[in-house]
Protein backbone atom coordinates (compact mmCIF):
# COMPACT_ATOMS: atom_id res chain seq x y z
CA UNK A 1 0.00 0.00 0.00
CA UNK A 2 2.75 2.59 0.94
CA UNK A 3 4.71 2.12 -2.38
CA UNK A 4 1.45 2.28 -4.33
CA UNK A 5 0.51 5.40 -2.66
CA UNK A 6 4.01 7.28 -3.48
CA UNK A 7 3.42 6.78 -7.15
CA UNK A 8 -0.35 8.33 -6.92
CA UNK A 9 0.52 11.33 -4.71
CA UNK A 10 3.15 12.75 -7.58
CA UNK A 11 0.32 11.62 -10.23
CA UNK A 12 -2.05 13.83 -8.58
CA UNK A 13 0.01 16.61 -7.87
CA UNK A 14 1.02 16.43 -11.40
CA UNK A 15 -2.80 16.68 -12.05
CA UNK A 16 -3.94 19.40 -9.28
CA UNK A 17 -1.09 21.47 -10.43
CA UNK A 18 -2.02 21.27 -14.10
CA UNK A 19 -5.84 22.34 -13.00
CA UNK A 20 -5.02 25.23 -10.66
CA UNK A 21 -2.43 26.76 -13.56
CA UNK A 22 -5.37 26.33 -15.88
CA UNK A 23 -7.43 27.68 -13.15
CA UNK A 24 -5.45 31.11 -13.19
CA UNK A 25 -5.90 31.85 -17.22
CA UNK A 26 -8.07 35.44 -16.34
CA UNK A 27 -8.83 36.23 -19.88
CA UNK A 28 -5.85 38.30 -20.22
CA UNK A 29 -2.70 37.60 -22.02
CA UNK A 30 -0.92 40.71 -21.70
CA UNK A 31 1.18 42.62 -23.99
CA UNK A 32 -0.85 40.68 -27.12
CA UNK A 33 -4.26 41.77 -25.97
CA UNK A 34 -7.15 39.20 -26.00
CA UNK A 35 -6.71 37.51 -29.53
CA UNK A 36 -7.91 33.88 -28.56
CA UNK A 37 -11.76 35.16 -27.08
CA UNK A 38 -13.26 32.79 -29.10
CA UNK A 39 -15.41 35.70 -30.09
CA UNK A 40 -16.24 36.80 -33.56
CA UNK A 41 -13.56 39.70 -35.25
CA UNK A 42 -14.84 42.31 -37.82
CA UNK A 43 -13.65 45.51 -39.20
CA UNK A 44 -16.23 48.43 -38.84
CA UNK A 45 -15.12 51.97 -40.41
CA UNK A 46 -16.16 54.82 -37.53
CA UNK A 47 -15.50 57.98 -39.03
CA UNK A 48 -13.37 57.54 -41.77
CA UNK A 49 -11.21 55.22 -39.31
CA UNK A 50 -10.89 51.17 -39.83
CA UNK A 51 -11.04 49.69 -36.26
CA UNK A 52 -10.99 45.84 -35.34
CA UNK A 53 -13.78 44.88 -32.48
CA UNK A 54 -14.71 41.50 -30.95
CA UNK A 55 -18.36 40.72 -31.26
CA UNK A 56 -19.89 40.42 -28.04
CA UNK A 57 -23.57 39.24 -29.12
CA UNK A 58 -24.92 37.18 -26.53
CA UNK A 59 -25.53 37.66 -22.54
CA UNK A 60 -22.48 35.60 -21.77
CA UNK A 61 -19.88 37.44 -24.10
CA UNK A 62 -21.84 41.31 -23.10
CA UNK A 63 -21.55 40.58 -19.57
CA UNK A 64 -17.86 39.71 -19.57
CA UNK A 65 -17.05 41.69 -21.93
CA UNK A 66 -13.59 43.61 -21.74
CA UNK A 67 -13.07 42.71 -18.27
CA UNK A 68 -9.94 41.02 -16.45
CA UNK A 69 -7.42 42.24 -19.24
CA UNK A 70 -4.76 44.40 -19.05
CA UNK A 71 -4.36 45.88 -22.32
CA UNK A 72 -6.53 46.60 -25.53
CA UNK A 73 -4.24 47.14 -28.67
CA UNK A 74 -4.65 50.28 -30.36
CA UNK A 75 -7.70 50.46 -33.12
CA UNK A 76 -9.16 47.64 -31.42
CA UNK A 77 -12.41 47.41 -29.32
CA UNK A 78 -15.52 45.11 -28.42
CA UNK A 79 -18.90 45.84 -30.00
CA UNK A 80 -22.07 44.97 -28.07
CA UNK A 81 -25.33 43.61 -30.22
CA UNK A 82 -28.12 43.22 -29.12
CA UNK A 83 -31.75 42.03 -31.02
CA UNK A 84 -33.49 45.19 -30.60
CA UNK A 85 -32.79 48.71 -29.32
CA UNK A 86 -33.05 49.07 -25.41
CA UNK A 87 -31.91 50.93 -22.63
CA UNK A 88 -28.59 50.29 -22.03
CA UNK A 89 -26.31 51.42 -19.20
CA UNK A 90 -22.68 49.66 -18.50
CA UNK A 91 -20.15 49.70 -15.67
CA UNK A 92 -16.53 49.17 -14.96
CA UNK A 93 -16.86 46.30 -12.54
CA UNK A 94 -13.23 44.36 -12.76
CA UNK A 95 -12.85 45.89 -15.81
CA UNK A 96 -8.98 47.21 -15.61
CA UNK A 97 -8.32 49.34 -18.78
CA UNK A 98 -10.24 52.89 -19.27
CA UNK A 99 -12.30 52.68 -21.68
CA UNK A 100 -15.13 55.28 -23.78
CA UNK A 101 -18.32 54.16 -24.91
CA UNK A 102 -20.11 54.93 -28.00
CA UNK A 103 -23.57 54.06 -27.70
CA UNK A 104 -24.92 53.78 -31.47
CA UNK A 105 -28.71 53.88 -33.09
CA UNK A 106 -29.62 50.95 -35.57
CA UNK A 107 -28.43 52.60 -38.24
CA UNK A 108 -25.42 53.17 -37.04
CA UNK A 109 -25.59 57.15 -35.80
CA UNK A 110 -23.35 57.52 -32.84
CA UNK A 111 -25.76 58.86 -30.24
CA UNK A 112 -23.22 59.58 -27.24
CA UNK A 113 -19.82 58.91 -25.94
CA UNK A 114 -18.35 58.54 -21.97
CA UNK A 115 -15.43 58.20 -20.88
CA UNK A 116 -15.52 55.32 -18.06
CA UNK A 117 -13.11 54.67 -15.68
CA UNK A 118 -11.72 51.46 -14.53
CA UNK A 119 -12.65 48.97 -11.71
CA UNK A 120 -16.12 51.09 -11.15
CA UNK A 121 -19.47 50.13 -10.29
CA UNK A 122 -20.63 53.37 -11.11
CA UNK A 123 -23.40 52.94 -13.84
CA UNK A 124 -22.94 54.91 -17.26
CA UNK A 125 -26.36 54.88 -19.35
CA UNK A 126 -27.22 55.14 -23.31
CA UNK A 127 -29.11 58.44 -23.44
CA UNK A 128 -32.13 56.40 -24.75
CA UNK A 129 -32.66 52.99 -26.24
CA UNK A 130 -30.09 51.82 -28.96
CA UNK A 131 -29.20 47.98 -29.81
CA UNK A 132 -25.60 49.01 -30.04
CA UNK A 133 -21.94 49.37 -27.74
CA UNK A 134 -18.55 50.39 -28.89
CA UNK A 135 -15.85 50.49 -26.02
CA UNK A 136 -12.65 51.60 -27.01
CA UNK A 137 -9.26 52.51 -25.27
CA UNK A 138 -10.19 55.83 -23.28
CA UNK A 139 -9.07 58.72 -25.58
CA UNK A 140 -9.50 56.73 -28.57
CA UNK A 141 -12.50 59.02 -29.93
CA UNK A 142 -10.73 61.93 -29.34
CA UNK A 143 -7.76 61.33 -30.64
CA UNK A 144 -9.37 60.27 -34.21
CA UNK A 145 -11.96 63.70 -33.71
CA UNK A 146 -15.39 61.38 -33.49
CA UNK A 147 -18.26 62.75 -32.05
CA UNK A 148 -21.77 62.07 -31.25
CA UNK A 149 -23.35 62.30 -35.00
CA UNK A 150 -20.56 60.20 -36.76
CA UNK A 151 -21.53 56.96 -38.53
CA UNK A 152 -20.31 53.32 -37.57
CA UNK A 153 -20.23 51.75 -40.74
CA UNK A 154 -20.63 47.46 -41.39
CA UNK A 155 -22.52 47.05 -38.22
CA UNK A 156 -23.53 43.37 -37.84
CA UNK A 157 -27.19 42.95 -38.25
CA UNK A 158 -29.34 42.70 -34.82
CA UNK A 159 -30.33 39.66 -36.39
CA UNK A 160 -27.33 38.00 -35.55
CA UNK A 161 -27.77 39.01 -31.39
CA UNK A 162 -29.18 36.79 -29.14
Amino acid sequence: MYKSCRLIFPVLLLLFGSLACAGQDNGSNGESGERDSGLERQLLRVGGQTIEVEIADNPRSRQLGLMFRDYLPADEGMLFVYPRPADLSFWMKNTRIPLDIAYIDEVGVIINIQAMEPMTTRSYPAPGAVPYALEMNQGWFDAHDITAGDLVQELPPLSTAR
